[in-house]
């Protein structure tokens, strides 16, 4: 059983007041912001925290292990928990099964976001989230209950995902990818502030705001009927003044908010429906071509395998695929392209895996090799996600441009 279902059953109630943080909570806090807020008889105890600070660490620690609080919540879902505490190690990784699942995509984001983190810790000299570690670690030495308050990351990713309009999609891809590898010096109170978000209100509704509302609600499911229970919430600095007010003036059903807040969006019908019109659109000029004469048909069918395999083969080779990998984009593409369920780089992903399956090594070498250009392509396990990507890229350009050519030649 996990840490945050050993207080699942220790759950606060429905009104509260504000006040000021008493002293000796201010002289541990080392000048961190607090907030103090009391609902329903439970006392809570905010620290805002900066991820890359010694002293919100330090903070952390002294204010977990001063005896003043029955339980430590965080802002920490079980995923991100176990990486942090080193209970999910990247050696876990089965990326054959993520491929065949369809999640290489989320791996890809997740990784890149480690690379991000790796890159801060590089240049602040301290891990994020130390502060996070820190009241999880002294809360455990402590016998004390740790609250995992936090949304699940991969919901919080594919909701920021599902809330922005496509062509921001591309761009936010783009700024992962280039942030995860740039030598550019990351500003701390970027870092802190989050403005990568605060341009876009789609994203700072996913990655902020709706955090602020889905923590406040696991607090009050969490504490329900514990009155005079005081806890101290461990929380990033850009989250503060959010979860204080709901936590103070939420009124709507706890599990009934976070439950909304897990749901993935539904994908919007017409997106979803292109890849099954360009299938009939293709199956139907071959019809046309082939009505027409055999050498026309044959020649539309040659366009489209050497066109749509080609560049498929094209990305996978760039992504240093081995040479019967390549040879697997030629062959799957053209069909994979006209079978929405599939694509491209699932076919040569899963070769890739099994022709060069990483070894141990390889994936305790991750968490430094994501962190350059030259890394990603080195390393086995970020090769077969390069692979599925590129291959994938590959074969979206090919369905266009053949499916452009195609009608060309029939016009």
């Amino acid at each position: 059983m996990s840490q945050q279902e050993q207080v699942e059953n220790e759950t606060t109630g429905s009104r509260q007041v504000t006040g000021q943080a008493t002293e000796s909570a201010d002289e541990q806090a080392h000048d961190q912001p607090l907030k103090h807020v009391t609902r329903e008889g439970v006392e809570y105890t905010l620290i805002g925290t900066a991820h890359v600070s010694r002293a919100s660490a330090e903070a952390v620690r002294s204010m977990a292990a001063s005896g003043e609080f029955d339980v430590i919540a965080v802002e920490l879902c079980q995923a991100r928990y176990d990486a942090l505490t080193a209970e999910r190690k990247w050696t876990d990784l089965d990326l054959y099964k993520i491929i065949r699942e369809g999640k290489a995509g989320l791996v890809m984001a997740n990784l890149a976001l480690s690379a991000y983190q790796r890159r801060i810790a590089e240049q602040f000299g301290i891990e994020p989230g130390a502060e996070m570690r820190a009241a999880a670690v002294t809360a455990k030495e402590k016998n004390l209950p740790l609250q995992l308050v936090d949304r699940d990351l991969a919901t919080t990713l594919r909701r920021s995902y599902a809330s922005v309009p496509w062509y921001k999609r591309i761009y936010l891809m783009a700024g992962l990818a280039l942030g995860m590898v740039s030598s550019e010096e990351i500003d701390e109170e970027a870092i802190e502030k989050l403005k990568f978000a605060e341009q876009s209100p789609e994203l700072f509704n996913a990655l902020i705001s709706e955090r602020d509302r889905y923590m406040a609600a696991r607090l009050r499911e969490q504490n329900t009927g514990a009155e005079g229970r005081k806890v101290l919430v461990v929380i990033g600095a850009g989250h503060m003044e959010g979860l204080a007010t709901h936590l103070e003036s939420d009124t709507v059903d706890p599990n009934a908010e976070r439950t909304r807040l897990d749901v993935i969006p539904a994908k919007s019908r017409w997106p979803h429906a292109i890849p099954w019109i360009i299938m009939i659109l293709i199956l139907t000029g071959f019809y046309i071509g082939f009505s027409r004469s055999p050498e026309l048909g044959w020649q539309l069918v040659f366009i489209w395998v050497a066109i749509n395999g080609g560049l498929a083969a094209l990305g996978a080779l760039i992504a240093r695929g081995h040479p019967l990998t390549v040879l697997s984009a030629v062959v799957a593409a053209p069909l994979t392209s006209l079978n929405p369920t599939i694509a491209a780089g699932m076919v040569t992903g899963l070769v890739e895996s099994w022709l060069r399956k990483p070894r141990v090594s390889d994936l305790e070498n991750l968490r430094f090799d994501i962190t350059t250009i030259k890394g990603w392509f080195r390393n086995p396990a970020t090769r077969i996600l390069l692979v599925f990507f590129l291959s994938n890229l590959g074969s979206g350009i090919g369905t266009w441009v053949a499916g452009f050519k195609i009608f060309g030649e029939l016009s």
